[in-house]
């Protein structure tokens, strides 16, 4: 697999920090001067910019959480005059107003620039045929994989999300070599395509880059079975710079964080101090690149590790590990916290039973109750009841083993839990909604 930019990537990290702390010594004297939230905010903490004179004094700053986008919402944060904003993304906005986020076009050139990076490291090169199926609009995950398809060389396919039938025509007659979009979309269409009576064999793909929601090292080979492909994690957030913030090698250990534009740091999301190297904690990024929106220190929620030990392809890098799950999608049920990446890794490696799932939690009678909804994957069972139940005792065994709590099993006919074209909702908490 090729290196896109050997000079940074493979960079020495003595080199590599002097860089970044270059960089961060600059963002934090622009957002000081240009972003009156963050004055404040360095005010009241007593920090001035002089105040940062190694990459350690990163942690004086005061960490940035969703709401303070969202409290100054929609240009409040942007550190450049509105004339010289060229692109705007923003966030679904399921829990509140909408986190806006703006670009120059050179934060463009920039996410362009780290996608290429991700896409090369996966085996794309301008002889590739790339076939996005993220959704375009305002959520950005179309538009790094676009760019970084076009800076690569490739042909770049924006086919968007939804329509799984036309995906698959796409996949086909296009000659897609390499696909792009959620984990669970390319599970679906991996049945759409034997649906309509086709196989891996029928398409050309050799790879994928999948992102925007968890997934587990069983969806991974799963979805290099039923496509016949490398399926490589890659990491981004709109808020830092959507897809390209973290991409994995051909080595699959982890995603290389784009440390020439991105500081990272892992906390405890309970106190919010750093924790040591290799510690699992929260991830949060620095921007130290970015014009329009460079954020400090922003939280991520996503819980995950980093290792800043080389790599095996070369690449110097930190690695951050797979999120885990997130520390304000955690559920605590009965005292007990509880990520759905931990039920899906025990579905994953029970035969019989489908990689699509959900998770209901209720209260009842001042109980917290643990619901999954889980598709058998062979229609055959759903007509043997003893063979179900048995299926069902060793789901909820497996999941008592791992989590300590009690859940209840229902087996559901496959094709029976809704299929999403973006992110899946996998976790319902009905106690929120009483």
């Amino acid at each position: 697999m090729a290196i896109w930019n050997k000079d940074i990537e493979t960079m020495p990290r003595e080199k590599l920090e002097e860089l970044q702390l270059k960089r961060l010594q600059e963002t934090v004297n622009r957002v000081y001067e240009n972003v009156k939230p963050y004055r404040e905010k360095m005010d009241k903490a007593g920090i001035k910019p002089d105040d940062i004179k190694t990459l350690d004094d990163l942690s004086k700053l005061p960490l940035t959480v969703k709401q303070d986008l969202r409290d100054n919402y929609p240009y409040g944060m942007f550190a450049v005059p509105m004339e010289q904003v060229t692109e705007i993304h923003a966030s679904s906005g399921t829990t509140g107003k909408q986190t806006v986020v703006g670009l120059t076009e050179k934060d463009v050139d920039i996410w362009a620039e780290i996608a290429a990076r991700a896409l090369s490291a996966m085996g794309v090169d301008k002889n590739s045929v790339v076939q996005t199926s993220y959704g375009f609009g305002l959520f950005t995950g179309g538009f790094g994989a676009h760019y970084g398809a076009r800076k690569i060389g490739a042909v770049a396919i924006p086919t968007s999300s939804g329509n799984s039938k036309r995906q698959i025509n796409i996949m086909k007659d296009f000659g897609s070599t390499f696909l792009c979009c959620t984990p669970s979309y390319a599970l679906s269409l991996s049945e759409t395509l034997v649906d309509m009576g086709f196989t891996k064999d029928d398409i050309k793909l050799q790879g994928g880059a999948f992102g925007a929601e968890p997934w587990t090292e069983e969806i991974r080979q799963e979805i290099q079975e039923k496509l016949g492909i490398n399926a490589y994690d890659i990491y981004g957030l709109s808020e830092i710079m959507g897809p390209g913030v973290g991409y994995e090698c051909a080595d699959q250990s982890g995603m290389h964080i784009n440390e020439d534009h991105f500081i990272v740091e892992v906390i405890d999301p309970e106190t919010g101090e750093v924790v040591p190297d290799g510690s699992m904690g929260e991830i949060v990024f620095t921007c130290i690149t970015k014009e329009a929106l460079p954020l400090i220190r922003y939280r991520t929620r996503d819980i995950a590790t980093i290792n800043k030990g080389m790599c095996r392809c070369g690449r110097t890098f930190a690695r951050m590990s797979k999120p885990m799950g997130r520390s304000d999608d955690m559920l605590i049920i009965r005292g007990v916290n509880v990520f759905p990446s931990q039920i899906e890794e025990v579905l994953m490696k029970t035969e019989g039973v489908a990689p699509h799932y959900q998770i209901i939690v209720d209260r009842i009678n001042n109980k917290d109750m643990l619901d999954v909804l889980v598709e058998v994957s062979n229609k055959d069972l759903t007509d043997e009841i003893k063979s179900l139940e048995a299926l069902s005792k060793k789901v909820s065994a497996e999941i008592l083993s791992v989590l300590g709590i009690k859940a209840n099993i229902k087996l559901v006919e496959p094709k029976t839990i809704a299929r999403s074209e973006g992110k899946s909702v996998r976790v319902i908490d009905k106690r929120q909604l009483h």
